[in-house]
């Protein structure tokens, strides 16, 4: 069967959207009108539904729709508590992690996706987490490597499944890993919303839900205590396309010790209406305090935070929307004050689309892993230094009754 984004597609609903037609003015029985009518309808909506999704290029296959709307995609675990021993042997080639029994010869060439259910213990929301395993993770060479992990935040209307059935983002970086282009990184899926239909924009919302707390604290302190990633800090990466890449801009400024890099891809600087409620309604997100507003607008954190603060280190990406270009830009060059090599990536001809976005993903990742990786090595050695230093006084280590500062 044609793809839904293919010519041949459309012209398949073109001609049977003309036969029925056809038969509507040829027939002469008065129930056949109307059958022929009603039939002619399907093929008309589907059209119009065919041609949103080409002009934002959203679905690229049916598989892909398929198991966006299923979440075949994903392989399904119950809720999860942190646990001593994450891994454990069963045998047979496989292995149970976090409540999946896992196939581990194929897991080290495919890798693994989980679908796991976070308990924020910060923010006290519960939402999906999606946490891509490269293969790496399940090879005997990287078996005491603790793995460098990227925070992926999806768009409005969204789910945290459209990086893997949309975007391809895991295929993606495993070629990119077997071509020697990107470095092994745990992906890390959250539902930035709790719902479909719903707009937080990763805010803490005063007297309302805690999204910026669980985005930036529960979801790394949890799967850094379950999973072989290192904790918050210069081994964590964000990133996010359109809403998604406003959390990504605002989450690396506002919490720039816990992510060293950043990714914003056709993200936009400065907070809107949040959607809430049922039935959803446009809510503004921090009512009337203009403080707190400013406090979360990208581009007027820059001017206001003190010099010296640690901040992420930023990617931006974009498609030549001139709306997207324009704050792309302007924010690149409020970003030159503190950092002056920022790049930015245009993609000709790309809207504000997932065409868009797909095509980002490759440059964005190539930029990203190598100085994950590097940011690993780092950390590693400087867990050694100071490990070195607490057992060794005689070589300048700290000795009893004195008080170190790092």
């Amino acid at each position: 069967m044609p793809e839904p984004q293919s010519t041949a597609f459309f012209i398949l609903l073109m001609m049977v959207f003309a036969a029925l037609m056809c038969w509507l003015v040829l027939t002469k029985h008065l129930v056949l009108r109307v059958l022929a009518a009603c039939l002619a309808f399907i093929p008309a909506v589907v059209f119009g539904v065919a041609a949103v999704n080409k002009y934002y290029d959203y679905y690229q296959s049916w598989n892909s729709a398929i198991t966006d709307f299923t979440s075949q995609d994903v392989a399904g675990a119950g809720p999860v508590q942190p646990v001593a021993a994450p891994t454990t042997p069963i045998g047979h080639g496989f292995t149970t992690l976090l409540g999946n029994d896992i196939d581990t010869k194929l897991a080290a060439v495919d890798g693994y996706t989980l679908n796991l259910t976070v308990h924020g213990q910060a923010s006290h929301l519960t939402r999906t987490v999606y946490v891509y395993l490269p293969p790496q993770y399940f090879q005997a060479a990287y078996r005491h490597y603790r793995f460098p992990a990227i925070e992926l935040i999806h768009g409005y209307p969204g789910a945290p499944q459209d990086w893997i059935s949309v975007l391809d983002i895991t295929t993606t970086l495993t070629a990119m890993i077997q071509q020697d282009q990107a470095k092994p990184a745990v992906l890390v899926m959250p539902d930035a919303n709790g719902a479909r239909g719903i707009s937080l924009q990763c805010l803490n919302v005063p007297r309302g839900p805690q999204d910026a707390t669980f985005m930036a604290r529960d979801v790394q302190d949890y799967l850094s205590q379950v999973l072989r990633v290192w904790p918050p800090g210069r081994a964590w990466a964000i990133a996010g396309y359109s809403e998604g890449g406003f959390c990504a801009a605002n989450l690396g400024l506002q919490y720039g010790s816990r992510f060293g890099l950043v990714g914003v891809l056709s993200g936009y600087f400065q907070p809107i209406q949040n959607r809430m409620g049922h039935p959803v309604r446009s809510v503004s997100p921090f009512g009337t305090d203009k403080r707190l507003r400013l406090a979360n607008t990208p581009t007027k954190e820059l001017l206001t935070l003190p010099p010296g603060t640690k901040i992420g280190k930023f990617w931006i990406g974009s498609g030549t929307d001139p709306e997207d270009v324009k704050a792309a830009r302007v924010f690149k060059q409020l970003l030159a004050l503190r950092q002056p090599l920022v790049q930015l990536q245009l993609v000709q001809g790309g809207g504000h689309s997932m065409f868009t976005w797909r095509v980002l993903i490759k440059p964005m990742l190539a930029w990203m892993t190598p100085l994950l990786a590097t940011n690993v090595k780092l950390v590693k050695d400087r867990a050694v230094r100071l490990a070195h230093a607490r057992h060794s006084p005689a070589q300048g280590g700290p000795v009893r009754g004195t008080r170190r500062h790092n």
